[in-house]
């Protein structure tokens, strides 16, 4: 199982992300970096320990208020060996596509919150750079009914995506993650929200989880060198 630390991008800065509510999240404050500048928060996940992916929400485009293209494209030629796990609120498959056109160390995210034409992933599900990201708020799934009635569209990567666990520091969602495992027959999965420590880890990685997006427990140092040790690869 692999750790992918996050970046929430907000108005050209990295916020803190707290159970989905996004128009409270506020630039982030971590003593991993001495700024909020996507650099300076990348460089300080990378003192920590030797990431190979990160992950970045690109909130002003999933809200329809801007993007953030023009900086997520500088940090993937600035970082060519990490890759790129974007999800900057694609609606269809033109415009996966052009995340995929911007570099090859990106990896187009299709959150289900804002896709709005379902059959683009049927399309592209064979590309190992497409990753659907399966919304939810509480039990609701944010996104076409159809897609959660069709896992043999998914693409071989999936987030499941528990919005009211990110930065809550709850614990993972248990029921969420295997249900999709089981429904994803043989995919990856991708937990995201609740990692609270290394026994959440360990435990993740008893499931067969694939990788685990966390961002909180980092920055809060609930999670070590050490610990962090056995999930970089």
């Amino acid at each position: 199982m692999r750790v992918i630390p996050v970046i929430d991008l907000k108005g050209g800065q990295v916020v803190r992300a707290m159970r989905g509510e996004r128009a409270l999240y506020q630039p982030l404050r971590s003593p991993l970096t001495a700024g909020s500048a996507p650099v300076a928060v990348i460089d300080g996940f990378l003192r920590l320990a030797a990431f190979r992916a990160i992950y970045v929400a690109d909130l002003d485009a999933i809200m329809g208020q801007g993007s953030h293209e023009r900086e997520i494209s500088a940090l993937a030629q600035r970082y060519p060996g990490l890759e790129f796990l974007v999800d900057a609120g694609a609606r269809n498959g033109d415009g996966l596509r052009r995340w995929l056109a911007v570099a090859a160390n990106i990896a187009a995210v299709a959150g289900s919150e804002t896709l709005a034409e379902t059959h683009c992933l049927a399309e592209l599900a064979d590309n190992p750079r497409i990753v659907l990201s399966l919304d939810f708020r509480g039990r609701e799934f944010l996104g076409p009914p159809e897609l959660w009635a069709a896992p043999e569209t998914w693409p071989q990567r999936v987030i499941v995506m528990t919005l009211a666990s990110v930065g809550s520091h709850g614990g993972p969602d248990w029921h969420r993650l295997r249900e999709v495992a089981a429904m994803g027959q043989g995919r990856q999965i991708i937990g995201a929200g609740g990692v609270r420590d290394s026994h959440d880890l360990a435990a993740l990685a008893e499931t067969g989880t694939a990788a685990v997006l966390i961002a909180s427990a980092l920055h809060d140092q609930r999670l070590t060198q050490t610990d962090l040790a056995d999930y970089l690869d």
